[in-house]
């Protein structure tokens, strides 16, 4: 190979290092905010999002908590990740980073061709982007900063978004036909679809937020309790082996597996699932079918 064919190369593997180290960076800065302004605290400490500072707004007090920060540096992560990732496609193929990239997206639009049909194949990108959101949100906590997925203000802003996707695609044949699906199968039924159509949000926030809060709370009172176990079983021994508490050593990294890892990825999973069921249940595709041949046949 040549000096000049070998530049290019080189080229390329700096770019790819240069992505890498800012899709690192921002997980690198939560970590140092968090050190920098997460208060001292000795015992369990179970407690929601730290809130940084406070802006006056015209419509009230708006905070900056922990909860949003993260979020933007998490998006900050999966934007130079992609671009990691899909830096150097050609459509000839051929290195494995493309393998895998093409193989991800295949899936996905498997995926949503499967649970919402061919008139949904656009919705891929969005359901991947909630995946990997949700995904990389939930493993924070394995950095030891604050999961955006357990508060409920984060997830309840996504299941709203999801509300209303389900409503706008509801809607496709028009109000009247909207307000008229309350009363089916039989207009006795009305309070019970108003209920179910506002449960809809609050179930999928809640679902997904009880299941990381959860998880967090369990971790956090498990490893107290094993550093309480070893002071009291293992104190007595001599010099510094007294101090450190050696039966919190590896379990709290196993349940981790489950509460932090299994956990966050089957979350993103499902809250991905239930909004492709939901949006695509929701359409009523028959009816805008018709009324979409119906409209062919006058504009001839």
């Amino acid at each position: 190979m040549t000096a000049t064919a070998a530049k290019p190369n080189k080229l390329f593997r700096a770019v790819d290092v240069l992505l890498l180290v800012l899709a690192v960076l921002p997980l690198l800065a939560g970590i140092v905010i968090r050190i920098l302004f997460y208060p001292a605290t000795e015992g369990i400490d179970i407690s929601g999002a730290l809130i940084y500072f406070t802006l006056d707004t015209p419509i009230g007090p708006f905070p900056i908590s922990e909860s949003q920060v993260n979020s933007w540096l998490v998006m900050l992560t999966l934007f130079w990740l992609c671009l990691y990732l899909t830096h150097g496609i050609t459509p000839e193929g051929g290195s494995r980073r493309q393998h895998l990239v093409e193989w991800a997206v295949e899936q996905v639009d498997r995926l949503v061709c499967e649970n919402m049909g061919e008139y949904f194949a656009g919705f891929a990108p969005f359901i991947i982007a909630m995946m990997a959101l949700s995904a990389f949100s939930s493993l924070l906590s394995l950095l030891g900063l604050h999961a955006p997925t357990s508060d409920i203000n984060v997830v309840g802003g996504w299941a709203l978004l999801v509300f209303f996707l389900i409503t706008y695609f509801k809607m496709k044949c028009g109000p009247l036909q909207y307000l008229r699906s309350f009363t089916e199968p039989v207009p006795l039924l009305l309070p019970l679809n108003l209920i179910s159509e506002v449960a809809t949000p609050v179930s999928m926030a809640f679902r997904h937020y009880g299941n990381i809060l959860s998880g967090a709370v369990i971790s956090a009172l498990l490893g107290a309790a094993l550093t309480g176990l070893s002071k009291a079983i293992l104190g007595g021994l001599p010099g510094i082996l007294g101090d450190i508490p050696l039966l919190r050593v590896g379990v709290p990294a196993v349940l981790s597996i489950y509460f932090d890892v299994f956990s966050g990825l089957l979350q993103a999973f499902i809250f991905a699932t239930l909004t492709m069921l939901y949006v695509a249940g929701g359409f009523p595709a028959e009816l805008y079918a018709r009324k979409k041949a119906a409209k062919s046949k006058k504009r001839r």
